[in-house]
């Protein structure tokens, strides 16, 4: 019988990356709420821990960015 284990496609946060390499966040909602202009969701990277604000507009197919993409250290 073969067995398998997972492969990690990123680093965890945990592990440091070398200076000035950047990647593909891989965004998780911390939290969401609805406002006039739709649904704020605050997100994480699951990689790097870095933070971003995205808006959800009615009647829009997928979220957009509102805010800068903020790393942290």
């Amino acid at each position: 019988m073969t067995t398998t284990a997972p492969v990690p496609l990123t680093a965890r946060a945990d592990q440091p990356r070398p200076a000035g390499v950047r990647h593909e966040h891989a965004w998780i909602t911390v939290s969401r709420h609805a406002t006039s202009e739709g649904v704020l969701r605050y997100v994480r990277c699951v990689s790097c821990d870095a933070h971003r604000v995205d808006v959800r507009a009615p009647g829009s197919a997928a979220p957009e960015a509102v805010s800068r993409t903020v790393e942290r250290h």
